[in-house]
């Protein structure tokens, strides 16, 4: 009796959930990015394609955002990295919602933006840490509130949050400042336009994929065909030699 597998279909359409909120669980990071981004002012990016009328409708500011501000937090810096994982890591598809963006176009919308990101990200650490978060993702927070008591000096208060908001701006400067220079290496590696993992000319649409595939098939069924034959031969011939002796 043949083997019974379990049901295998590349070809089958998945009936996966329409709606993005049921991809994740309520605790997850990226849900909890997608939410805090959400109560943030993100007026000057708007304000800024408000203003430029050039080329095609760019993405969404908050979109663009919230997927930053969570690679950043899982501690990837690598722009090519994000736009590989818009497509195969579920958190990233869910911030995205269907949307795509290549790592040239998120590299520059850091740079572009890279004053208002650094400033809400400080916002989002601080928010964090104030209501009592220890960490964000990577990123250590202080995790303990400022205390309210009227014991505390106002002085020794005042230098406290000066103390934490520092430590948030230097947090966030560095990470910034990696993503950069992460970026600036790989575009020295791979080239300014390539993502680095893609299939070489002659690989990258399907019917030349099989086509190449069952050629060089063809030719190393030739080959073991060759080798078959000639050992054949041989053991031919040496059983003719034993023969004579």
């Amino acid at each position: 009796m043949a083997k019974k597998y379990r049901d295998y279909d590349p070809e089958q359409t998945l009936l996966l959930s329409p709606n993005l909120k049921d991809w994740l669980p309520d605790d997850h990071l990226a849900v909890f990015i997608d939410e805090v981004v959400d109560e943030l002012d993100l007026s000057p990016i708007f304000e800024y394609y408000e203003k430029e009328e050039r080329g095609n409708p760019p993405y969404h500011p908050a979109m663009m955002t919230k997927v930053l501000f969570y690679a950043y937090c899982i501690g990837m810096p690598s722009s090519r990295k994000i736009d590989k994982s818009m497509y195969e890591d579920v958190a990233f598809r869910y911030l995205g919602a269907g949307n795509f963006p290549d790592f040239r176009t998120i590299s520059d919308f850091r740079k572009i933006h890279l004053n208002v990101l650094g400033d809400l990200f400080v916002q989002v650490l601080k928010l964090c840490g104030e209501a009592g978060l220890v960490e964000l993702g990577t990123v250590a927070l202080d995790g303990t509130k400022v205390s309210a008591n009227a014991s505390m000096e106002k002085r020794k208060k005042y230098e406290t949050l000066c103390k934490k908001e520092e430590e948030l701006e230097k947090a966030v400067k560095e990470m910034l400042e990696k993503a950069e220079k992460t970026d600036k290496k790989e575009d020295e590696i791979y080239g300014k336009n390539k993502r680095g993992d893609e299939l070489p000319e002659g690989f990258r649409e399907k019917e030349e994929r099989l086509e190449r595939i069952r050629e060089a098939k063809r030719r190393l069924e030739e080959e073991q065909k060759e080798k078959r034959e000639d050992y054949e031969e041989k053991m031919e011939e040496r059983k003719e030699q034993e023969e004579k002796t």
